[in-house]
């Protein structure tokens, strides 16, 4: 089992990255943002659990997070390889994540941290809006829908999560600081870690990431 992270604070643009290099490289595609947001939304009792914290913009409990990932690395089997975005956020998550994999006869082979100054991820996050019925995402001002308040793709409604408002997510770039200090020294210290500049123009950003993986042109 092939298990590749993808790290970076909240305004990135691990979403776009991770798209991009899953086509290219043919990876499953792990988001727990996108795996909790669905549970949520189901009002499974994992989603009731993680609501409260994801509105307070707090990391929600590893055992919670914990069993959403390995319910889905099972249904695909030990022979698929996956890309984790935004998950482990902590060296405890990142143990119990090396414990997991190892008893499916797996482990992590590579890392990448995507860097970009904190007003910027600020101003790419408070711009932000999700449908509510297919998670598509805009932006009000780079990327705003073509109908105003609906979806191109679906015509739901388009609307500013929660957890996408200002004082949320500074709340958020610092829980994020303080929670993944000591990972990225982590997988820095195995030889793991490539850094990739993610304030430049997405297309470069996701070259130098597929570089930093072995998966570009």
């Amino acid at each position: 089992m092939k298990a590749i992270i993808l790290l970076g604070a909240p305004g990135v643009g691990k979403g776009t990255v991770a798209e991009a290099i899953r086509d290219t490289m043919g990876l499953t595609h792990l988001s727990t943002g996108d795996m909790l947001r669905a549970a949520v939304k189901a009002a499974t009792p994992v989603g009731l659990k993680a609501e409260s914290f994801m509105k307070r913009g707090e990391l929600v409990p590893d055992e919670v997070i914990l069993a959403l990932v390995f319910d889905r690395i099972d249904r695909d089997g030990k022979d698929s390889a996956f890309l984790f975005d935004g998950f482990p956020r902590t060296s405890e998550q990142a143990k119990l994540l090396d414990e997991g994999l190892a008893r499916r006869e797996g482990a992590v082979d590579r890392v990448v941290l995507l860097e970009a100054p904190r007003d910027l991820c600020i101003e790419r996050l408070c711009g932000r809006l999700t449908c509510r019925k297919c998670a598509a995402i805009y932006h009000a001002r780079n990327h705003p829908p073509k109908n105003p308040g609906r979806c191109d793709l679906c015509g739901g409604e388009v609307v500013t999560r929660p957890d996408d408002k200002r004082e949320t997510i500074e709340n958020r770039l610092d829980v994020f600081k303080r929670q993944t200090e000591g990972l990225i020294a982590l997988y820095d210290g195995r030889g793991l870690l490539a850094r990739v500049n993610s304030a430049q123009p997405k297309e470069k950003t996701i070259a130098d990431t597929l570089r930093a993986l072995g998966g570009s042109k």
